[in-house]
């Protein structure tokens, strides 16, 4: 186990030390490097990215390409948001654009990517072939990307943001009462599709899933964390409002695969700790991205009066942070401050860090299962994770 986590280790570095000579290289060849059984020097042409590439570009590759097991993830995923939008249309015809706005196939869909790709690394694992299970797994990563989606307009509504996905947010468009009233909608219309599933152990883990999201905006909005207990309190959020959403799905397919619950627990670890590496990604990229790069301005967070991982690194070396962290940066001139002495600080350098450990972790999850290529894209998932950051 030590040899191959040096070896995944070693491809992390290698893929870092090489990214200046590979900026050249567009996002749909970044995505053939996630979804295809690549040659090694294609693996590592990174650029930054604020996520893993949508799904669009990798439903319409070539028809000339091989079919394989990167195909099937393909066509699994394919028709994900067409089959969300036909879900959502079921409903008053002033309430269907709403709430199918931000389905328009533009999301990154890394939690549906990730749960298929568990699923099927899985299934290989324990020789399960069943189409009507394969169906029930697709039906859980529509389930996520729903009460993700669903989230993100209660967020922009609760931040009163401007813009989503470089376009103007649901709550510019419609207003905020309808807009939450159409995130409610996705939610009841993606519980409504487990209770399809017949699984009260699926039915169980989604409604967990929904609870830990909402607790965990709960917790973002409380302030009343001490100077002690903000880092625990920040990890514990970010379980709840991120890392929960993968983890409860990735254990959801395992489950309908019959895992027993040593193998359930593993999907459960890979989902939470790939979960909190990819928030302590995005922590990171607030900091050193640009608006074009996130989709959504720059030091958003700081600018919401939130404290993330780098500013409580930050912290530690620059103490005269602490009071406009307990004041949510809401004074004149905080949120400049905060930025600058993050820069200032080893406060990114030490969230990357944190970031690799969970990555790690995830890795070491992941080597308990048969090898196949659904556990190489996850491994080269995971690699290019951290690569955002570079």
């Amino acid at each position: 186990m030590t040899a191959f986590l040096a070896s995944q280790r070693f491809a992390i570095l290698f893929a870092s030390h090489n990214r200046q000579l590979c900026r050249a290289y567009s996002g749909l060849q970044k995505c053939e490097s996630l979804l295809f059984t690549s040659p090694p020097s294609l693996l590592f042409q990174h650029q930054i990215q604020t996520g893993v590439p949508n799904i669009t570009n990798v439903a319409t590759a070539s028809a000339n390409d091989k079919p394989g097991n990167d195909a099937m993830i393909r066509r699994d995923l394919a028709s994900l948001y067409e089959d969300i939008r036909e879900s959502l249309g079921k409903s008053q015809a002033t309430l269907t654009p709403i709430a199918q706005y931000y389905f328009d196939g533009e999301g990154k869909a890394i939690r549906p990517m990730i749960t298929m790709c568990l699923a099927k690394a899985i299934n290989c694992h324990l020789n399960q072939i069943s189409s009507e299970m394969i169906e029930k797994q697709k039906k859980v990563a529509q389930v996520v990307e729903m009460i993700h989606t669903a989230s993100l307009v209660h967020d922009d509504v609760i931040d009163l943001a401007e813009s989503r996905r470089n376009k103007s947010s649901a709550n510019v468009v419609w207003g905020q009462k309808r807009s939450i009233v159409a995130g409610d909608f996705v939610v009841g219309r993606a519980i409504e599709i487990c209770a399809a599933m017949q699984s009260d152990s699926v039915f169980e883990l989604i409604t967990k899933m929904v609870a830990d999201l909402v607790n965990g905006e709960l917790m973002q909005l409380d302030g009343s964390a001490t100077e002690n207990e903000r880092f625990a309190h920040y990890l514990e959020k970010t379980f709840k409002k991120t890392a929960s959403l993968i983890a409860y799905s990735c254990q959801s397919v395992s489950v309908l695969a019959g895992a027993d619950s040593s193998l359930q627990n593993i999907a459960f670890q890979f989902g939470r700790q790939l979960g909190m590496a990819f928030q302590l990604v995005d922590d990171v990229l607030d900091f050193v991205a640009t608006s074009a790069q996130l989709g959504k301005p720059a030091a958003a967070d700081l600018r919401l009066g939130l404290a993330t991982a780098p500013v409580l690194f930050a912290a530690h070396k620059f103490p005269e942070l602490n009071p406009l962290i307990q004041r949510r940066f809401n004074q004149p001139g905080d949120v400049e401050t905060a930025f600058y002495l993050v820069h200032r600080s080893d406060g990114l350098q030490r969230t990357k860090e944190l970031a690799s450990q969970y990555c790690d972790d995830a890795v070491t999850k992941l080597a308990h299962l048969s090898p196949s290529s659904y556990q190489q894209i996850l491994y080269t998932l995971t690699h290019e994770l951290l690569n955002r950051m570079k």
